[in-house]
């Protein structure tokens, strides 16, 4: 499958929508927005992220919406973040869209979290040079309560 991130379209903001609210990736993802079937909420987000200044991409898998990538945060604490959809877990589209994010924003050092019980988005940032630098613990909405995260870092 062929890889490719682009600018985001206002036609991606109903996929992106449906995807973030699958159970099982909410779970899996844990620190998600306290109400995620909140479209007005969720459109906002969207709109700020699409005007602050971060980079923000569609991930494209043979021209479809498999999900979105972005860099985001203030200069020297930037962080990366990405979405895919969960037919498509496990088939290195996450990796791809990473690497091709990574291509895109030569600013290091950039920094990323996940659920320490996340083992494929932790799988996904090492592949991509990212190496843990610490645990958090933080409330995860989707599940509820406070758990374990790690913070990863990718050098200059």
């Amino acid at each position: 499958m062929h890889i490719a991130l682009r600018e985001v379209h206002d036609s991606d903001l109903p996929v992106f929508f449906r995807q973030s609210n699958d159970p099982e990736a909410l779970l899996m993802a844990a620190f998600t927005p306290r109400d995620p079937a909140d479209w007005d909420a969720f459109a906002a987000r969207w709109r700020r992220s699409r005007t602050s200044g971060d980079v923000v991409r569609t991930i494209l898998g043979d021209g479809d919406v498999l999900g979105s990538a972005a860099v985001y945060g203030e200069p020297g604490e930037r962080e990366v973040t990405y979405w895919v959809d969960r037919a498509y877990w496990g088939r290195g589209v996450a990796t791809g869209a990473l690497r091709a994010l990574l291509a895109e924003v030569p600013e290091r050092p950039l920094y990323a979290r996940a659920a320490a019980d996340n083992a494929g988005s932790l799988r996904v940032l090492e592949k991509c040079g990212f190496t843990p630098t610490a645990r958090a613990r933080g409330f995860a909405p989707a599940r509820g309560a406070e758990i374990d995260e790690v913070v990863l870092r990718l050098p200059a």
